[in-house]
């Protein structure tokens, strides 16, 4: 297992997320962990523009928002997921297997869903509110 802590300032989420891709890219699988306004929408949305430049929003109503291109993306938010059964009705299979990002905010009720083969970012507030902590494991 790898694990990668860092301390970072809002205005550095560009370049935690190239960061990240440089680190781990060969995975196609992210899990984003954190409470509300902990950046995770922002982080992802900074992943997606680097991978196909593409304006990245929170799919919060549509559960997935799909960016095609030369590097597609798949982005999920399962906020408003209250079983599995949810997420098994939009045919979450294709998504994760197949080989395009799968980016996933709050992943906790379908994580046994989710391949084991993927990254865990989780994002925390600091009492300083332009910083947070990324943690990040394999």
């Amino acid at each position: 297992m790898d694990f990668f802590e860092k301390e970072i300032g809002l205005n550095e989420l560009d370049e935690l997320a190239e960061e990240i891709l440089k680190l781990y890219g060969e995975y196609r699988i992210f899990s984003f962990y954190g409470g509300m306004g902990a950046g995770k929408t922002t982080l992802i949305s900074k992943l997606v523009k680097k991978l196909n430049g593409q304006k990245a929003s929170s799919p919060t109503f549509s559960l997935v928002n799909i960016y095609p291109g030369e590097i597609p993306v798949n982005h999920f938010d399962c906020y408003r997921i209250e079983t599995e059964k949810d997420i098994k009705s939009i045919g979450f299979e294709d998504y994760f297997f197949s080989g395009d990002y799968c980016f996933i905010e709050w992943p906790e009720i379908i994580e046994t869903l989710i391949p084991e083969n993927g990254i865990k970012v989780y994002m925390s507030t600091l009492p300083d509110e332009n910083k947070r902590l990324v943690s990040i494991k394999t």
